[in-house]
């Protein structure tokens, strides 16, 4: 796992360019901390920091070929590389090295982009053709591994993270205010934009060529359902754990020792099970001196089960708040995902001992682990009504003092694509300019995530909105929390369920066997059934919480937001009356506003990190 930083020169002075691309590594250093190294000519300068998992010796980087035409920077690991590597050695090409980098550069030199679809793996890279100079790069399938570019004036900069763009003089940095009413409704942007003007994320799934001054990019592979209904449920979990069985020996190989996250919950103790099989595996869990919120009792319990250790560390509310500006800079952009700050921890406390966990992120996505999933079987037989009798009694219900049904009736108005729930995860649309000091004229959520349900067209509703969580929610939220905060703490985390062969399963899964009105992940849970305990396989979702509603309430605390709440930067930006309004109403409850507050507080501290003090 490393970090890589690029560019494009705008001056042959080879030292100058030495100087610079050093200057952008350094910025991420959290990222590879055991080793750094810099590839510089007259065109495009290169540089990598490196966390040593796989030949430890021999895997520095950039990397050149045979006879050092082509130069390659990677992040990540490519769990198939060894197959490759075999089949490359007998196509005649030479390798210097035992590493997954090398295969991806003679890889790439066999098949061009044909290599892509053969990858089984997490991945960003970058390949320097000297000859035809042009740049080649993409990423994973799933966009575990991060991508960024800059483009503006003919200046192309790249790298693992925007931090490091700031230190090159060709960068402009400019805030993409126009874009704040899509980070308050989603708490990201759902899009290939990012908050920093001409910054974009490289699509999951995506390549690009840079040459001649033009840049371009195309996707090599976009998930589509194709239902199978011809297998039982039995089946089914027969499949699901046989593969899962296939990923984890996959995402085990390291030469350095590899431990497991693990919370109460059903997807990180079937990971924790199957490492358990074969290695002497450490887990890492975190909660809280308050007990409703902590899950570590049941992960404690579970790890005793399994027989395996089992490192905890119980988060206080002071170290919660001291850290959430430091995450806020560690995250590139704005993200007040609450569990953020949990994860930090947790990864922290994992780096003490290993460089590599394996964790359950995805399987929610993938498997429909979502309780939100359950919502188009609530309202199956209501949506058979006439779209007119369905929009005059929400009409009514909406003018009417609230009553149980409410929503239901007003919901029950639109089609998927409208009341899905990401579209207004935090702010509803409708509030959004009520808040800001300079509204914008921004469409509907639903504008963004539109493309993707058109593209799942024929599918049921569950299937959709799975289908738009795995474009949106799972990229921009899920994955990007869970980069940052690892790689804030120089450790790699591999996610297990999200596996190119995992994938090809839960495309075909029928909606019937991944949610019920009973429960979630269905097929999933009964596989896992096979292996764990009937109480952890059942165990209901609660999601990774966290005290933060209560803490806010609480009066250091609330007096700490308050603070940024009344400061310039909030100011510059918001109605500094309503966003006071949400947080005294929240803690005087009469309304719960957790996510709301912490979406203001979150962006003014990210905003100070990279526009004041960097």
């Amino acid at each position: 796992m490393c970090g890589f930083v690029g560019y494009v020169n705008n001056t042959e002075n080879i030292a100058e360019n030495e100087k610079i691309i050093k200057a952008m590594a350094d910025r991420i250093i959290h990222r590879g901390p055991d080793q750094d190294d810099y590839y510089v000519d007259g065109d495009v300068s290169l540089g990598f920091r490196r966390l040593s998992i796989i030949d430890l010796d021999g895997g520095s980087q950039p990397i050149l070929n045979e006879d050092g035409t082509k130069v390659l920077v990677f992040n990540g690991e490519i769990y198939n590389y060894r197959p490759l590597r075999e089949e490359l050695l007998t196509l005649g090409h030479i390798f210097k090295t035992e590493t997954d980098s090398e295969v991806l550069l003679h890889g790439y030199e066999q098949w061009g982009k044909d290599l892509l679809p053969r990858l089984r793996g997490m991945f960003a890279f970058v390949i320097w053709d000297k000859r035809k100079k042009k740049l080649f790069g993409a990423r994973d399938i799933f966009g575990i591994k991060p991508f960024f570019y800059y483009l503006n004036e003919g200046n192309f900069l790249f790298g693992s993270e925007i931090k490091s763009f700031l230190s090159n003089p060709l960068f402009k940095k400019e805030l993409n205010e126009k874009r704040l009413p899509e980070y308050l409704c989603f708490e990201y942007l759902p899009d290939t934009e990012t908050m920093f003007k001409n910054v974009y994320k490289m699509e999951p799934g995506a390549y690009f060529e840079w040459q001649n001054g033009e840049f371009a990019s195309a996707r090599y592979f976009t998930p589509k359902f194709d239902i199978d209904d011809e297998k039982s449920l039995s089946a089914w979990e027969t499949l699901i754990d046989e593969t899962f069985k296939g990923s984890t020996t996959a995402h085990a190989i390291a030469d350095v020792e590899v431990g497991c996250f693990l919370s109460s919950g059903v997807d990180s103790s079937y990971v924790v099970h199957e490492m358990a099989k074969h290695n002497d595996v450490k887990t890492f869990s975190v909660g809280y001196a308050e007990e409703k919120y902590s899950e570590l009792a049941a992960a404690e319990e579970f790890a005793k089960t399994e027989g395996v250790r089992n490192y905890t560390k119980k988060i206080t509310a002071e170290e919660y708040f001291n850290i959430t500006p430091q995450v806020q800079y560690y995250m590139d952009e704005p993200l007040p995902n609450p569990s953020a700050i949990a994860l930090y921890f947790l990864a922290r406390l994992a780096s003490e001992q290993v460089k590599v966990v394996l964790s359950g992120e995805g399987a929610d996505e993938l498997f429909g682990g979502y309780h939100y999933y359950r919502e188009p079987l609530d309202f199956e037989n209501y949506m058979k009504l006439p779209q007119g009798l369905r929009s005059a009694a929400a009409s009514v219900a909406s003018k009417l003092p609230n009553f149980h049904g409410k929503r239901f009736l007003t919901r029950g108005s639109h089609p998927i694509e409208e009341r899905y729930i990401r579209n207004n995860y935090v702010f509803n649309h409708s509030e959004v300019n009520g808040i800001l000091k300079n509204p914008v004229n921004a469409p509907d959520p639903s504008v963004f995530t539109k493309p993707y349900f058109d593209e799942a067209q024929g599918e049921d509703d569950i299937t959709k909105m799975q289908y738009a969580d795995i474009r949106t929610w799972l990229v921009q939220d899920i994955l990007v929390k869970a980069d940052r905060m690892s790689m804030a703490n120089s450790l790699e985390l591999r996610v297990p369920f999200l596996d190119r062969e995992m994938l090809k399963v839960a495309l075909q899964i029928p909606s019937r066997y991944r949610v019920n009105k009973e429960t979630t992940k269905l097929a999933l849970r009964g596989a896992a059934a096979k292996q764990l305990p009937e109480k952890t396989a059942k165990m209901r979702k609660t999601g990774f919480l966290t005290p933060l509603n209560d803490w806010l309430k609480r009066d250091e605390f609330y007096t700490q937001v308050k603070e940024k709440f009344q400061s310039d930067t909030a100011k510059q930006f918001f109605n500094t009356d309503s966003i006071l309004k949400l947080l005294n109403d929240h803690k005087a409850g009469t309304a719960h506003n957790m996510k709301k507050v912490w979406s203001v507080y979150c962006f003014i501290l990210w905003y100070e990190k990279y526009f004041i003090e960097n």
